[in-house]
């Protein structure tokens, strides 16, 4: 069984007596299902799970249900003989998105407080926005993401005792010893290959089989790419597109999605995909960074809109559409190989399922750094530069950027394959590894 961190989330939930219902979002396939699942079966001797995509295309039982007795006299018709009492009767709603009015019911059965609630639901970001009553005060939503790296370690065999002495080290900038940095690196690597949809972890645990967890990767990325239907046929033929050239420009020097070259039209501007990013944003299935100008914290009052870089969720997902069943580019370190997308996909998936809203520094004659996050204790801004090869030391974007007096800069992080942290000024190098400590407070 996959260790997942949500799963502590949902206990601490419905052991602190809520006011509100949690609805856990995120893309499909991250194990939503599964850890509710798990946690429900835990906790309450009644588990009645219902899913509203089955429902839709079977019985549609609860199609038209828009009061708290309908309601209940549906899943009464399912699960009659397990309705007990609220303590021991949890009644776990899936795939939720697939009927919009059943958001706007939680409030209401919420307010009845007959029985334990959860929900579950892909594309909640756009069915919550299109929703006539949205529950606010009934509902805490919460994302879900695909196995982070610490979550990977847990499922390739390291224990808790092994991960709170790594945290340790990080926390004192203590760098690892030769063997266990090398082991490390190499559990890295292996996560830029396997990424983490439990699906394709589960199967490299099992099996070790490349070539298996590629047809898995494979399978998800073409799923999310068609995965569009409450939209017209222009508007998915638009979002496919956005979507497959989102590793070409990662390939980029700039990286950055450039509007014109979706539909290959001069003159289309962000504002005519406004739908189409907002659809691969709230679905989960795509990253966005965000540019930033005026580095000062906090970093959103001057984050610009048209200038924007996609990354995939999953940096599996990523390393295999760009390698293939080939594991040696990445495993052997190929200095052929140029790997600065996958390592920057790895980062920002790994910030943003810690609480990070990411941007990156643009300016014309200063450079690019990589990501910009808010530091809430120092309430400043601090840039995080990614390098995959041996000039880690070389960013002179990044020295210019800390020296300016007018942002403030506290402390900046060089994340590189090399083992030493060191600190030169306030510039911090650390193994890329220690991403995975970085947790918004």
């Amino acid at each position: 069984m996959l260790y997942r961190k949500i799963s502590s989330v949902i206990e601490e939930h419905f052991k602190s007596e809520p006011e509100r219902i949690l609805l856990i979002d995120g893309a499909r396939q991250v194990g939503k299902t599964y850890s509710i699942r798990y946690v429900g079966k835990k906790l309450f001797e009644n588990f009645i799970e219902l899913n509203m995509v089955e429902d839709e295309l079977g019985d549609r039982l609860f199609a038209n249900t828009r009061t708290v007795d309908d309601f209940y006299l549906q899943v009464s018709m399912l699960a009659g003989g397990q309705m007990k009492e609220k303590e021991n009767t949890l009644i776990f709603i899936d795939e939720i998105q697939a009927y919009p009015h059943l958001l706007t019911l939680l409030k209401f059965l919420r307010q009845d407080d007959r029985f334990t609630y959860i929900a579950s639901g892909s594309l909640l970001g756009v069915t919550l926005s299109e929703t006539s009553s949205i529950p606010m005060g009934s509902i805490r939503k919460v994302r879900m993401f695909p196995l982070d790296f610490e979550e990977f370690l847990y499922a390739n065999g390291m224990n808790e005792f092994t991960i709170r002495s790594l945290k340790r080290k990080f926390e004192r900038l203590e760098s690892l010893d030769e063997n266990i940095h090398g082991k490390m690196m190499d559990l890295f690597r292996k996560y830029l290959l396997i990424g983490g949809m439990p699906a394709a972890v589960n199967a490299y645990v099992e099996s070790k089989n490349i070539q298996t967890v590629r047809e898995i990767q494979k399978e998800i990325y073409d799923y999310y790419g068609v995965d569009a239907s409450k939209y017209d046929n222009e508007k998915k033929l638009k979002i496919r597109r956005i979507y497959d050239l989102i590793p070409s420009n990662l390939e980029n020097k700039k990286k950055r999605v450039v509007a014109q070259k979706i539909e290959n039209k001069k003159g289309s501007i962000f504002a005519d995909y406004r739908d189409e990013f907002e659809y691969l944003i709230s679905a989960g299935i795509a990253l966005h960074v965000q540019a930033i100008s005026n580095p000062v914290f906090p970093l959103i009052e001057s984050s610009g809109k048209n200038l924007l870089k996609l990354y995939l969720n999953d940096v599996g997902i990523l390393s295999g559409i760009l390698y293939g069943n080939n594991i040696r580019a990445i495993l052997d370190d190929e200095k052929s190989v140029n790997l600065g997308s996958v390592y920057e996909c790895v980062v920002a998936c790994e910030l943003i399922a810690h609480g990070y809203r990411l941007f990156y520094y643009d300016n014309r004659h200063k450079g690019e750094v990589d990501y910009l996050i808010d530091d809430y204790e120092s309430l400043s801004a601090v840039p995080i530069e990614v390098k995959s090869g041996k000039d880690y030391t070389v960013h002179s974007a990044l020295n210019t950027f800390v020296q300016n007096e007018d942002y403030h800069i506290k402390k900046a992080y060089v994340l590189s394959n090399t083992r030493e942290i060191i600190v030169k000024g306030k510039i911090i190098y650390l193994p890329v590894y220690f991403i995975m400590f970085f947790q918004r407070a």
